[in-house]
């Protein structure tokens, strides 16, 4: 039988984080949040299941953590192009679900029409859009879209070297995750984007006082053991 929001609500109020609450609080946002990490609210998108009309009622709340189920639990099947671009247009909470929507095993990526979105996504005027965009080509980097052939991912590997330095902080990181993903396809997809990102070289990513990181190293993704024994296994 399927949940209401009331009782979705009522789950994540269950299984509030109060650290996660401190930290959320820290930022400046319209949205409210019970602190649950991404870990634990995929294992409550798996315990409230598939639901189109229950993700299309979580995404009007105007808290964090329903958002994210409402992306975890919809129904790729059910999912219209309309739909996704009005999330979009909604902000994605101030670009802080970008990452669920576009990646981290999306539900979007498993729909018919994922692959012509993100190619739009990435010639947009819209930053937002542009990061979704290369958030959705790692993403879609992990399977075999129609279109998506390596002449196409040869071309994205060079716009990227092109154009990554004008773009803002989000938009490089989406592009230096899409670079990642592609190299790891196959062998020449390899070599192209490892050339790429030793131009481009490691990419710094403000994530805020709390979540200090290493700059992204593409290169190292790139050239990690785990490919080398792909490869190997290949015979390439």
């Amino acid at each position: 039988m399927s949940m209401t929001k009331t009782q979705v609500i009522a789950l994540l109020r269950e299984n509030a984080d109060p650290r996660g609450i401190t930290h959320w609080n820290k930022r400046a946002s319209g949205l409210k949040s019970f602190g649950i990490g991404l870990t634990r609210l995929r294992k409550l998108a798996k315990q409230v299941g598939r639901d189109h009309r229950l993700a299309q009622s979580l995404w009007k709340s105007d808290i964090y953590d329903a958002k994210v189920l409402s992306l975890l639990v919809d129904d790729p099947k059910q999912m219209t192009p309309q739909q996704v671009e009005a999330q979009v247009d909604d902000g994605l909470g101030e670009g802080m679900l970008v990452h669920v929507f576009a990646s981290c095993d999306a539900t979007l990526a498993k729909t018919r029409f994922a692959f012509e979105l993100a190619r739009g996504w990435i010639d947009s005027d819209d930053p937002l859009r542009r990061q979704c965009g290369y958030s959705l080509l790692y993403e879609l980097s992990k399977k075999n879209p129609k279109g998506m052939d390596d002449a196409y991912l040869l071309a994205q590997i060079e716009r990227i070297e092109q154009t990554i330095a004008q773009q803002p902080m989000w938009v490089r990181e989406a592009m230096g995750t899409a670079l990642m993903g592609i190299g790891k396809r196959n062998p020449t997809l390899n070599k192209a984007a490892l050339k790429a990102a030793r131009r481009i070289g490691p990419l710094d990513v403000d994530y805020g006082d709390d979540n200090r990181c290493e700059p992204l190293d593409i290169v190292k993704h790139l050239t990690s053991d785990h490919l080398k024994v792909k490869w190997a296994r290949q015979g390439q």
